[in-house]
């Protein structure tokens, strides 16, 4: 099992994220452990999921929640999917502690 929703990657973090559109509020649902084993933090995000809104909206809300530039986040993996990788480029120890710190309380 890996229990957490991040991985280093050569170019900075991979984070696994499956996300619900559509909703209330912008804001963390928990983490989810799929069958795989797979760990994935689990994200609601107001805008619908049409025309790549959806995964604008998710970069730009994970801009503000972590602090990073809008132009160290790219979509690696799922731009149809509900299940996507978003990979956070920068020194990867350095971003697995921010994301620890942010995402503490769901570990």
């Amino acid at each position: 099992m890996n229990d957490v929703p991040w991985q280093p990657h050569p170019n900075g973090v991979a984070l696994r994220i499956r996300v619900t559109p559509n909703a209330s509020a912008n804001r963390v649902d928990g983490w989810n452990e799929r069958a795989d084993g797979q760990c994935w933090l689990k994200v609601k995000i107001t805008a619908v999921p049409e025309k790549g809104k959806a995964n604008k909206a998710l970069i730009k809300w994970l801009t503000r929640v972590l602090g990073y530039a809008q132009r160290d986040f790219e979509l690696i993996q799922g731009e149809t999917d509900r299940n996507k990788t978003v990979l956070i480029a920068g020194e990867a120890n350095t971003v697995i502690k921010d994301l620890k710190r942010k995402f503490a309380e769901f570990q």
